[in-house]
C-alpha cells in the first residue's frame, strides 16, 4: 500500500522545501527519478544536465533547482510532436500491440474522445482470431457513439474486414476509421505479414493517417521489449500508454520516447470511457514536478 501512495511531485516536494542544495539533494532525486521509472539512461542524462545548471548559474536554491527539473523534462518531452495527423478523409489509424495491454478498451475510449470533438467514427474488428475481442470492441463502440464494422463470417481475413471498415466510411462520409489487429505471435513473423497486408489493402482505398502502438505503462522497460517487432515492422507513427499512474510511474513517459525514438499521442490514466487524453508535453511536466 505504501508503494502505492508514492508520488514523484510528493517525493520532490520534501527535497525542495529544504534550505540548500547539497549532496543529499542530489542523491534523493536520483532515487526519486529512478523510482518514477525514468530509468537509468534518462536519470543520468537528467541530472548532468541540472548540474551544470546550477553550477552555471551558481545557485544553491532547492526552488530554482526544481524549476530546472520541470523546464528540463518538458524540453525532453517537447523533442517529439504529440499531434495526431488526423486531416485525411477518411483518416484511417491502424491501432497495434501485444495483447493484454488494453488495446481494445483503448480504441474505444478513444473513439470517445474523437466523438467530443465532434468526428464521426467507425471501428473496424480485425482481431477476428478472438472472437471475444469482437463482441468487446462492440461494447466499446457502442458506448462511444460510434459505429462498428465485424467480421461477417468466423476468422475472417482481417484485412479484409479493415477493407470493408475503409469502404464503409467512404459511402458513408464517416471521418475517421479506427482499425483494431491482432495482438499475438508478436514474436513470429506471421502477425507481422499480416499487418502488413492490412495495411496494403487499406491503402488501396486511402492512406494511412496513424499506426498506434499501445503500451501498458506498468510493465515498463519490459513492454517495450515486447513491442519491438512492431516499432521495428509495423511503421508506428505514435505510442498510446495505458494505466499510466502520472504521479509514480510518470518518468516512463520520456524514456519510452528516447527509447523508441517515437512520441507519446495519447495517454490513458484510468478505467471510465473519458480517461484518454491528448498529450501535451507542458502539461506534464507540471503534473510530474509539480
Amino acid at each position: 500500500m505504501a508503494e502505492r501512495s508514492w508520488s514523484l511531485a510528493g517525493a520532490l516536494r520534501g527535497m525542495f522545501a529544504k534550505r540548500t542544495i547539497d549532496d543529499e539533494t542530489w542523491d534523493d532525486l536520483e532515487t526519486a527519478l529512478i523510482t518514477a521509472d525514468f530509468g537509468p539512461a534518462v536519470t543520468d542524462a537528467v541530472i548532468e544536465e541540472l548540474r551544470a545548471k546550477v553550477d552555471r548559474y551558481r545557485t544553491t536554491d532547492p526552488t530554482d533547482l526544481q524549476r530546472m527539473l520541470r523546464e528540463t523534462i518538458e524540453e525532453r518531452l517537447a523533442r517529439f510532436d504529440p499531434t495526431l495527423k488526423l486531416t485525411d478523409r477518411p483518416a484511417v489509424v491502424l491501432v497495434v500491440g501485444v495483447n493484454g495491454v488494453g488495446k481494445t478498451t483503448t480504441i474505444g475510449k478513444f473513439a470517445r474522445f474523437l466523438r467530443g470533438y465532434d468526428r464521426t467514427v467507425v471501428v473496424g474488428a480485425a482481431d477476428t482470431f478472438r472472437a471475444a475481442a469482437v463482441e468487446q470492441l462492440a461494447t466499446w463502440a457502442e458506448r462511444a457513439g460510434a459505429q462498428i464494422v465485424r467480421p461477417q463470417q468466423e476468422r475472417q481475413d482481417p484485412a479484409s474486414v479493415a477493407f470493408q471498415a475503409v469502404e464503409y466510411a467512404k459511402s458513408t462520409g464517416t471521418e475517421i476509421v479506427i482499425i483494431d489487429t491482432a495482438g499475438r505471435l508478436h514474436t513470429k513473423g506471421g502477425l507481422m505479414d499480416e499487418l502488413s497486408k492490412i495495411k496494403r489493402v487499406v491503402e488501396k482505398q486511402a492512406p494511412i493517417a496513424e499506426v498506434l502502438l499501445v503500451l501498458d505503462a506498468t510493465t515498463g522497460q519490459n513492454g517495450v521489449a515486447q513491442a519491438q517487432a512492431f516499432i521495428e515492422h509495423a511503421g508506428v507513427t505514435g505510442l498510446v500508454l495505458t494505466k499510466l499512474d502520472g504521479s509514480a510511474k510518470g518518468g516512463f513517459v520520456l524514456s519510452v520516447q528516447e527509447r523508441t525514438g517515437l512520441p507519446i499521442k495519447l495517454i490513458g490514466q484510468g478505467e471510465a470511457i473519458g480517461d484518454l487524453t491528448g498529450f501535451t508535453p507542458h502539461v506534464f511536466a507540471q503534473q510530474l514536478v509539480g
